[in-house]
């Protein structure tokens, strides 16, 4: 299985936001939605074999399950529409006791230390970061967890819980892309072997 753990740092996690500014008064949650989508969708499939963490301001966690996913569309607003949903039954969310919120989409008050330490246990962590080691030069990982985060740079908790858990920096390209588009990225190197044979 590939999971991805992407934190966001300034999204809301009440669900009194609009669907009609995700990149600016909800705090940029347009970045994790289209993460979402890059996770998961293939060009008339969606991945299965999948697990995406979106860290909300470091207080909530939802995890989208790829076998498990229903009603998921690759647009911004739908895949906020699912945050928002999961949101209004917060709640319901005690402790690290996840609530199912829609077909596959779970929601449960963790931060970002418990979600990376609970990956690190069993998996491969490869933070994507660019200064990283290029990923030509690296073996791709069996079951890897990559770490990313949104339009900011990690806080600086982060980067000493990475230093910490992380088996792997790796840097995609010779230059600084889009949380999103290293995603696909990451998918493809994957789904390649690598980038040696070529």
């Amino acid at each position: 299985m590939r999971q991805f753990i992407v934190s966001g740092h300034d999204v809301p996690t009440t669900p009194d936001f609009s669907l009609d500014d995700l990149a600016g008064a909800a705090g940029r949650l347009d970045v994790l939605c289209r993460c979402v989508s890059s996770a998961f969708f293939l060009s008339h499939a969606i991945r299965e074999d999948v697990r995406t963490h979106l860290v909300l301001a470091d207080e909530f966690t939802l995890r989208f399950e790829g076998s498990e996913l229903r009603r998921l569309n690759p647009d911004e607003r739908s895949t906020a529409a699912l945050v928002r949903k999961a949101l209004e039954e917060r709640e319901e969310a005690i402790g690290h006791m996840e609530v199912e919120t829609s077909p596959g989409v779970y929601l449960s008050r963790r931060g970002f230390e418990p979600i990376l330490k609970k990956a690190a246990e069993d998996r491969t962590v490869v933070q994507l970061h660019e200064g990283g080691d290029p990923v030509v030069d690296v073996e791709p990982p069996e079951d890897p967890v990559f770490v990313l985060s949104d339009h900011h740079d990690f806080a600086e908790r982060e980067v000493d819980l990475l230093d910490e858990c992380a088996d792997e920096r790796v840097r995609l390209g010779p230059r600084a892309i889009h949380a999103n588009h290293a995603i696909t990225v990451a998918h493809n190197w994957l789904d390649t072997g690598g980038y040696s044979r070529y």
